[in-house]
């Protein structure tokens, strides 16, 4: 008799994986896909031969248990989301203890019925088969047309991005460039308006220890990877909405723009090292040109990994294990910034720290959050609190972490203090944000120490396209022109569709 094909289960294991990418897939490269496919199918793989075996060689129950437990697994997290929170009265249903038990119960009894059934299942194997090709089939679709169509997009403009001509002459003295972005930092101007904050005594002591502070500083974009494109690039970005399109969500560009950027190649040309501290997000959590990645673990465990796992039933533990890691990787980054002084050579070193922006890993005295989420986009008024108190954190990091720095370093030392936008507290609706709302998001911190007395080439407004503009020309004879400081809004699902709204949020 011919013999019925097994393939549902490892299509419903690579399913979500692939489902997810295509969701995401403006912002993902496929090879995020290898890491999480590879271990779904390598346990799905293990538990057919070992049901294969318990169930006296059947693979075709071996199969449908398999594939039963798959679809709980990873359609947990999706129904958790929906009832989180829901009470009956005074009784919240909404609970993970619950919810397992339900899905635990739900498992053994499809498990019982399979084994128990005498029914040949060649047919519903079959059904299986089908279906589970069916859905494969439409996020490969989606994501393979996405591809056709943006595939001549990428092959002329990141070369077109990158080209620049640099000097191979040496700057006359050595100096260890430090390019920090603290990641959603607000302003002076913003925490007292904003928070009722008075961040002097953090401001104060930049200032004693030799920081020039640009008080009058914006971020010329609002989210970080336009942000950083174009501070890394030292150029505004506004082009791209030519070459990717006013419709388009794509994020290749920027993020090719941050990882392969001029300001990097302009010192490689130099002699320098480039030293990458991974920060878990996207574009800055690896750079493959870097001559030294440090990461506190394999550094593919980032942002899609984490999505991933919180539709399965790991979510009931995620919070816990998530938030060990995004603390043991922010604490490791300020602890390790200070050390890699001691690397021989001429250094720039780019440390992009998730912090003060959520998920909200600390209080104030860099204790846990217990009650916080989990969640990079935690914005909101009931989250201003967190916020606060993880800035307020991340104020006495910087304090150790500059001494630190100048009393380990044994070269002249650059320092940059700069976030890539401000908070979104207040952000009722991203779509119709308020002149208090563009203020909030654009005003940031953006602090300077440099050596032999320069920072009077630096001015109160200056912003980050500007940055090595300045210290180019005054550390290594270059000659740029400084641009304009502007600031430009767009929103994550017209990121190419750019406002300027410098005026607005202009110090008064």
């Amino acid at each position: 008799m011919k013999k019925t094909l097994i393939i549902h289960p490892f299509l419903f294991a690579i399913f979500p994986v692939l489902f997810l990418y295509s969701y995401n897939i403006e912002e993902l490269p496929f090879s995020e896909t290898f890491l999480p496919s590879a271990i779904v199918l390598g346990f799905t793989i293990i538990a057919v031969s070992l049901l294969w075996l318990i169930l006296k060689k059947d693979s075709k129950k071996a199969g449908i248990i398999t594939s039963f437990f798959l679809v709980l697994f990873f359609s947990y997290g999706r129904v958790y989301e929906l009832i989180k929170g829901c009470q009956l009265g005074t009784f919240i249903i909404g609970r993970h203890r619950y919810l397992m038990i339900i899905w635990v119960v739900l498992f053994i009894l499809g498990a019982y019925f399979t084994i128990r059934t005498r029914k040949d299942l060649r047919n519903f194997t079959n059904i299986l088969n089908t279906v589970a090709i069916v859905l494969i089939l439409f996020p490969l679709a989606s994501a393979g047309i996405y591809k056709f169509k943006t595939s001549t997009i990428k092959k002329d403009s990141i070369i077109s991005v990158q080209e620049d001509t640099f000097k191979s002459e040496d700057a006359a003295q050595s100096y260890d460039i430090y390019y920090i972005i603290l990641d959603g930092y607000a302003s002076s101007n913003t925490l007292k308006d904003f928070y009722n904050y008075d961040n002097s005594k953090f401001t104060d002591y930049l200032t004693e220890k030799g920081f020039y502070i640009a008080s009058k500083s914006r971020s010329n974009y609002p989210m970080s990877y336009l942000s950083m494109s174009s501070s890394l690039n030292m150029e505004y970005i506004n082009y791209l909405s030519d070459i990717v399109g006013l419709e388009s969500n794509d994020r290749t560009i920027p993020y090719e723009m941050i990882e392969n950027n001029k300001v990097m190649n302009f010192l490689k040309s130099r002699g320098y090292k480039l030293i990458h501290f991974s920060s878990g997000w996207g574009p800055t959590n690896y750079n493959q040109y870097a001559d030294l990645n440090i990461a506190i673990s394999n550094r593919r465990w980032n942002e899609f990994q984490t999505l991933l796992i919180q539709t399965t039933m790991l979510d009931a533990f995620e919070k816990k294990f998530f938030q060990d890691i995004g603390r043991r990787r922010v604490l490791n980054t300020f602890t390790s910034l200070a050390d890699v002084s001691k690397i021989e050579g001429k250094k720039f070193i780019f440390a992009h720290i998730v912090c003060p922006h959520p998920p909200y890993l600390f209080d104030e005295n860099g204790n846990s959050v217990p009650e916080a989420e989990f969640n990079m986009n935690e914005w909101g008024l009931e989250q201003k609190e967190y916020y606060l108190n993880q800035l307020i954190f991340t104020n006495k990091q910087i304090e150790i972490l500059v001494s630190k720095i100048l009393s380990n370093s044994e070269v002249p030392t650059i320092i940059i203090l700069q976030a890539d936008h401000g908070p979104r507290n207040t952000y009722i609706d991203g779509r119709y944000p308020t002149d208090d709302m563009f203020k909030e998001g654009m005003r940031i911190l953006n602090a300077y120490y440099m050596p032999s007395n320069s920072s009077s080439f630096l001015y109160d407004s200056i912003t980050p396209v500007n940055t090595f503009r300045v210290i180019f020309n005054t550390y290594f004879g270059a000659d740029y022109e400084l641009l304009e400081d502007k600031s430009y809004n767009s929103f994550d699902f017209s990121p190419y569709k750019f406002t300027d709204i410098t005026d607005i949020v202009d110090y008064d």
